[in-house]
């Protein structure tokens, strides 16, 4: 009681702002503040890996390794994968390793590979989901709070009219805080999860395609067009 009656009077100055009330009722919005933190951090760490590691034009790349292959010089091929450790170049070097050991251990090499790489392209997006229901749910049980503390305190004794309109006032503001901090987290997880997805759809879509190609050009096809 002793805080909204601090917050009915800071408010009667103006009205209570994010600031009081964090100040005043902190435990939910600095919640939803450690989620914040962690949907940032996912969301900066997944970008960075999908544009660092997944920035070579596969096309591009397929065309210099298939040339080589063609002109028999294998070991120019795995050497042109070794000059980074992009995951399209290992899986292509995967390949091309076993390219003379038959058609099933070319595809088991490159089935190898794809599952070990496959995974990380979709690590940890997922969990934005979750997060987002996670930052709703923790904004509303900070609303309810917020509201039974207001009324409560309201009920009181002793307190003029005006006072308690204010504490009204002032206490459904910080409620409200609560649940707009906890649904402007999820809009932004599910922004972010949707495009992440997308991107990590793509990539995977990219490497099956990958995959495809250099086994077909290991076992059906070393010479002319592919």
């Amino acid at each position: 009681m002793r805080q909204l009656v601090m917050l009915a009077a800071e408010g009667g100055k103006g009205g209570a702002n994010l600031v009081d009330a964090i100040k005043h009722n902190p435990t939910f919005l600095i919640l939803n503040l450690v989620v914040s933190a962690v949907v940032v951090t996912i969301i900066v760490e997944r970008a960075a890996f999908q544009i660092r590691r997944y920035s070579v034009n596969s096309k591009e790349f397929f065309g210099q390794v298939k040339k080589l292959v063609v002109a028999g010089n294998i070991d120019r091929a795995i050497k042109l994968c070794e000059a980074s450790d992009y995951p399209v170049l290992q899986l292509v070097k995967s390949g091309l390793t076993h390219a003379n050991k038959g058609a099933d251990e070319i595809d088991a090499a490159l089935s190898e590979k794809l599952a070990e790489i496959k995974p990380q392209v979709e690590k940890r997006i997922g969990a934005l989901w979750s997060l987002a229901n996670i930052a709703t749910l923790v904004g509303l049980v900070g609303t309810v709070f917020g509201l039974i503390s207001t009324f409560g305190a309201i009920a009181a004794e002793g307190l003029s009219p005006a006072v308690k309109q204010q504490m009204l006032s002032n206490g459904i503001a910080e409620a409200m805080y609560n649940t707009a901090f906890g649904l402007l987290i999820a809009v932004i997880c599910m922004i972010a999860h949707v495009i992440l997805h997308t991107r990590a759809k793509g990539i995977a879509h990219e490497l099956d395609s990958i995959t495809e190609r250099v086994f077909n050009l290991l076992t059906i096809s070393t010479k002319g067009s592919y």
